[in-house]
């Protein structure tokens, strides 16, 4: 496995060991973690029909406030 060393900062290598899961978790995990879950973070095709498909419902009236709901079920806001 090749290997190569990076400058940061102090405060970036702090922030870094706040995402350690364990002790012995290397620094190259962390970051390879974290690129993935970014990438996952991406709207897949499922996603963006979906949210089409709300606001399709939103603009038919198929849907109701959060207040009415709430009211149907007894439930009060402050």
């Amino acid at each position: 496995m090749e290997t190569t060393t990076i400058q940061l900062k102090e405060k970036t290598l702090n922030r870094l060991k706040y995402f350690k899961a364990f002790s012995k978790e290397s620094y190259d995990e962390i970051l390879n973690k974290l690129i993935d879950n970014l990438e996952e973070g991406e709207l897949t095709e499922t996603a963006i029909k979906k949210i089409e498909a709300g606001l399709r419902d939103i603009k038919t009236g198929r849907i109701i406030s959060l207040e009415s709901y709430a009211k149907k079920r007894g439930i009060k806001f402050e």
